[in-house]
């Protein structure tokens, strides 16, 4: 099985400088553009067998395009959501900071009406549990998400601890391809956009 990992293009909130998380941005033209050279090359490259993607508007209008290209609807799934912020969502950064400063808890415990680490890393688990379980070995298989949700699939592909530091950068519409067979997995690409320069 191979996956394709792609984060959303740019949305209206990376331009205003805001806190997205579960506040429901736009896709920016900018964002549309990335979106569907991603696709374009994605399609150009891959026989595409189904599409997963997050119920938030930027994540659903990146797959639009794989869905216009490929003939494929893709399925929503509310556990490929980005990590929910709770009172943040939506606020300036600055304003964000201050009114809700950042403060250490255990992992089962939330401030400011978030959810608790470990709370977006065991749904994170099961939408890959879900996809990996639903889907044949030989299939090549879509995600459209966030860049916290595919940091806490990395997380949970090499059994990270919950509360594991470890970030893996992800830029506008870029691309993670893993293979898996026979339980073995295999990271082909990390980060990879060169496509988006052209």
């Amino acid at each position: 099985m191979k996956l394709l990992i792609v984060r959303h293009g740019e949305s209206e909130a990376d331009v205003l400088k805001v806190c997205e998380g579960w506040a429901d941005f736009n896709l920016t033209e900018r964002g549309n553009k990335q979106a569907l050279k991603t696709s374009k090359w994605i399609v150009d490259h891959y026989n595409i067998d189904k599409i997963y993607t997050s119920t938030l508007k930027r994540a659903r209008e990146t797959a639009h395009y794989r869905e216009e290209l490929i003939g494929l609807s893709a399925i929503e799934r509310d556990n490929l959501k980005e990590f929910n912020n709770g009172l943040r969502a939506g606020l300036p950064y600055e304003e964000a900071y201050q009114k809700y400063p950042a403060v250490e808890v255990p992992i089962h415990k939330a401030v400011y009406k978030q959810e608790s680490k470990l709370e977006f890393r065991m749904r994170v688990e099961s939408v890959l549990s879900e996809i990996l379980s639903q889907n044949l070995s030989d299939n090549t298989i879509v995600i459209v998400t966030h860049g916290g949700t595919i940091t806490q699939l990395y997380h949970a592909l090499l059994k990270l601890p919950i509360d594991a530091k470890i970030k893996f950068g992800t830029g506008d519409a870029c691309l993670h391809e893993w293979t898996i067979e026979n339980k073995d997995y295999r990271i082909d690409r990390s980060n990879y956009c060169p496509y988006l320069k052209k």
